[in-house]
């Protein structure tokens, strides 16, 4: 093949990138944001939550081999003062606020189970811990956890 015939060709990335554009184009950004949830969504359902958890873990583990941990230092930092500069200051005493009422809620709630469970050992009811319905009442230390990302 001469340099001629190769004239106009491009590589798989090129061609790929360029395919990309166009649907970009085409369709807007919004369409990439909504196939990559769909695909998120249906990667959880097939592996897991867990599954997150240990592709995140062992990607966490080889940017700190690769970079250390002062990179998280330093990224922490960046996106803290980023968040300052676009929210104000205010907001981090807003969320702790928050993050505060979330978690005296869960208590009272667990102190409240653990009351009704007592109450009901005491009048010769069954036991709360042999009966799965009442098992989470049978937990008082659970509550006590800040809210998770579910």
């Amino acid at each position: 093949m001469s340099d001629k015939d190769n004239k106009g060709s491009m590589t798989v990335a090129e061609a790929g990138r360029k395919g990309g554009e166009t649907v970009r184009n085409e369709r807007g950004r919004e369409f990439y944001e909504t196939i990559g949830r769909k695909g998120g969504a249906t990667v959880k359902a097939e592996r897991g939550r867990s599954f997150y958890e240990e592709i995140g873990r062992k990607g966490g583990e080889t940017v700190k081999a690769e970079r250390g941990a002062k990179f998280y230092e330093e990224i922490g930092k960046k996106g803290g003062d980023r968040v300052k500069a676009t929210r104000g200051p205010n907001f981090y005493e807003e969320i702790g606020r928050k993050g505060g009422q979330k978690v005296k809620k869960l208590i009272e709630e667990g102190k409240r189970a653990a009351r009704a469970a007592m109450e009901g050992q005491a009048a010769g009811n069954a036991p709360a811990t042999e009966s799965p319905s009442t098992a989470p009442a049978a937990k008082p230390e659970e509550p006590a956890q800040p809210g998770g990302n579910e």
